[in-house]
């Protein structure tokens, strides 16, 4: 696992990155979550290669545990990559409703992600 450190006005934020699957399960997904957040970082840019493809079926329920997870601890999250081959629109509503907020985003791009925790 790579762990980079962004910095952007006044901002830290963690892109995490690696060429396998880091988040299979509610408990990788905290452990991450808990190595940057006592590095006194809430910012976490995490790329969609590197978690289960089971998160991006909702009816798994494995994108709420891991998410919710995020949310007790209020750090913000960005996953980046591409999401035009997920199937079903309930994935679309989800990510669209969570983009209108500010806890987790989905982006294409990494500077997109980083431009948008950094305000």
């Amino acid at each position: 696992m790579n762990v980079t450190i962004h910095e952007i006005n006044d901002t830290k934020i963690a892109e995490i990155s690696s060429d396998a699957v880091l988040i299979s399960s509610p408990e990788e997904g905290l452990e991450i979550l808990v190595e940057v957040y006592y590095q006194d970082i809430d910012k976490i840019v995490l790329h969609k290669r590197n978690i289960i493809s089971d998160f991006f079926d909702l009816k798994t329920g494995i994108a709420g545990e891991i998410l919710q997870k995020f949310s007790n601890y209020k750090v913000r999250l960005v996953i980046v990559g591409d999401f035009s081959g997920l199937e079903g629109t309930s994935i679309s509503a989800f990510m669209s409703e969570s983009n209108s907020q500010k806890q987790v985003n989905f982006s294409k791009t990494v500077e997109e992600a980083l431009q948008r925790l950094s305000n």
